[in-house]
């Protein structure tokens, strides 16, 4: 919505208007860029009067008769590239829409700009948008794309780093959570565990809203805002969560459809990136190999099969796929069928065959058509997805892991040795056997004796790992405070449902077999846990000394003792260091 207004000239979009969108050209900076590209798609902009969309920094040409939005990140180099476009006379009118707040003294750079190409009156507005974060679903998003590494877990636990670092970190962070309660129109209740990063960031982001709060003139959180309506009385609650509460699951072998993509495929900003396997074709001795085809495919919202799977267990998955296949074929040889009654092969005797009865017939094929071939498309995406990610299953046996992984998780009895898995060559890369490795680190409640770690170290050493990762973990469970107590995460370990009955038909797409048919069974991950806890305000001694902040309160009082005692109705999880797609997963299934 904030968006779509921004690229109306910052009204909101009038519904009924007939007539044509005023054309106009978009220039974004790489933030800006990956901002839309998840939520808006070329056809959408086309549809709002967008002809051309251009990166800042590319070499753009005069078009002196129309309006340009630019929509970028208040940096140095940006203001001075849209500096140079009004002393260039580029566009008939300029509409400046920043990512995040832009500093006075930078306003007044582009003020003296605009005056020096005599070009103030092209100027037509200069906006904050306060949308320095990234949505990839309804209900979830990310703070950025482009420098992710300096937001990262490894940055804001590297041990060299100075108090300088960590406040540019935090206030990276608390902007990008700003902005996304501007965007939303709500003020929260924030709740965080004590003496972590997650701490840090509730500290700076109270402030911040008790500051803009305090300013009433300047309020951003007051009158017609976008959210004014969005939400129930009640406000959200948010809760910072410190990676560090649960390192085991972000290294977990995963099953379910979303999180294996991201997990073993390229997939970045809801975009899969394939290499197409140009198969086996004989080639000629000696001939150069042929060049892999890269392939992008789009996982969005409007994909019903995506939406309906992405939290499903992958066997699931290979048998809807299946199943979305053989009804198509149905459908197409129904088109066939109805061509032919048409007569359309043959010219002459259409006329013949022309009778009422079917003439119904046809419109309700010539209507479905266009959705066939859409459902056609949405069927072959998958169908390359899933193989793609099968082929994974099958050669590093992830399922053997997933299933291994979770019993450890769970502490239920190994059927195998772990020096077996780690050892065992036709199982997992290197890093799969590090994950292994280190989730049983993390989660065992006596840490290995020193001979057994040898013996591990020189199975992983043997399997090509480096150690690096072991030795960090090391030190962090000798440190943190969590290591008396591991995260515990249930005691459900998945049931094997015999092999695919279906998917084992010999015209399956999917050869699955030898692919464990694990299903799920539904138990909550730590984050979760602590959501619940402090969603339904329940008592519990994970949750009971997280601080307490509410920048309404006129004095901020830290109390840990909350004021309201009514339940939550809505929330938002934020994970200092990093979620991924198995919590995500998992907090929709506590949900529903």
């Amino acid at each position: 919505v904030a968006l779509k207004r921004m690229l109306n000239f910052n009204v909101p979009p009038v519904k009924n208007s007939t007539g044509e969108p005023v054309w106009k050209v978009l220039i974004y900076d790489r933030f800006g860029q990956d901002i839309i590209s998840p939520l808006l798609s070329v056809k959408e902009l086309r549809d709002m009067g967008i002809t051309l969309h251009l990166l800042l920094h590319s070499d753009r040409d005069a078009i002196p008769d129309v309006p340009a939005v630019y929509f970028v990140m208040p940096t140095e180099e940006n203001i001075d590239r849209m500096c140079q476009d009004l002393r260039n006379q580029l566009y008939e009118s300029y509409y400046l829409n920043f990512i995040s707040a832009i500093s006075r003294s930078k306003l007044e750079d582009i003020a003296n700009a605009a005056i020096g190409a005599n070009a103030v009156t092209q100027v037509a507005k200069v906006f904050d948008q306060y949308l320095n974060f990234i949505t990839l679903e309804d209900d979830m998003f990310v703070l950025c794309n482009q420098n992710k590494e300096l937001v990262s877990y490894r940055a804001i636990n590297r041990p060299d780093i100075t108090d300088t670092e960590m406040e540019t970190i935090m206030d990276t962070i608390v902007d990008s959570l700003f902005c996304f309660f501007v965007t939303l129109g709500a003020i929260p209740i924030i709740r965080c565990s004590r003496g972590t990063a997650a701490e840090m960031v509730a500290v700076k982001l109270d402030k911040k809203l008790r500051e803009n709060l305090r300013d009433a003139r300047n309020s951003l959180f007051t009158g017609d805002t976008l959210g004014a309506g969005q939400f129930s009385f009640q406000r959200p609650l948010l809760v910072l969560v410190d990676r560090n509460i649960d390192l085991a699951t972000p290294l977990h072998h995963t099953w379910t459809y979303q999180a294996l993509v991201h997990d073993v495929l390229d997939f970045h900003l809801n975009r899969v990136n394939l290499e197409e396997s140009t198969g086996m074709e004989s080639s000629p001795a000696g001939a150069r190999p042929k060049k892999k085809n890269k392939k992008s495919y789009d996982l969005t919202a409007s994909d019903k099969f995506w939406q309906k799977h992405k939290g499903s267990p992958f066997p699931e998955v290979a048998e809807s796929v299946q199943q979305e296949l053989e009804s198509y074929r149905a459908q197409e040889d129904e088109v066939k069928r109805l061509k032919s009654i048409m007569g359309i092969e043959g010219e002459d005797e259409g006329a013949i065959s022309m009778l009422s009865d079917n003439t119904a017939k046809l419109t309700s094929a010539v209507s479905s058509l266009p959705e066939l071939l859409e459902k056609k498309r949405l069927i072959d995406l998958h169908t390359n997805v899933a193989t793609a990610v099968l082929e994974h299953i099958k050669s590093r046996k992830l399922d053997v892991y997933f299933e291994y992984e979770e019993k450890i998780m769970s502490k239920s009895t190994l059927d195998k040795s772990l020096l077996d898995m780690i050892s065992d060559p036709d199982a997992g890369t290197s890093e799969d056997k590090m994950r292994l490795f280190l989730i049983y680190y993390i989660s065992s409640a006596q840490a290995p004796s020193e001979i057994d770690l040898e013996q591990y170290k020189k199975a992983l050493m043997d399997a090509g790992c480096n150690l690096a990762p072991l030795s960090y973990i090391k030190q962090w469970k000798a440190f943190t405070k969590m290591a008396s107590a591991p995260a515990s995460y249930g005691n459900a370990t998945p049931k094997p449902l015999g092999l695919f009955s279906r998917v084992m038909n010999t015209g399956s797409q999917f050869v699955m077999e030898g692919v464990k048919n694990l299903v799920l069974k539904q138990q909550n991950l730590p984050v979760t846990r602590i959501l619940d806890n402090l969603m339904e305000m329940k008592s519990n001694p994970e949750t009971d000394d997280y601080r307490y902040f509410d920048p309404k309160m006129l004095r901020g009082s830290d109390s840990s003792v909350p004021r309201n005692k009514n339940p939550f109705q809505e929330a938002i999880v934020f994970v200092v260091g990093g979620g991924n797609y198995i919590e995500y997963q998992n907090l929709i299934d506590y949900i529903k």
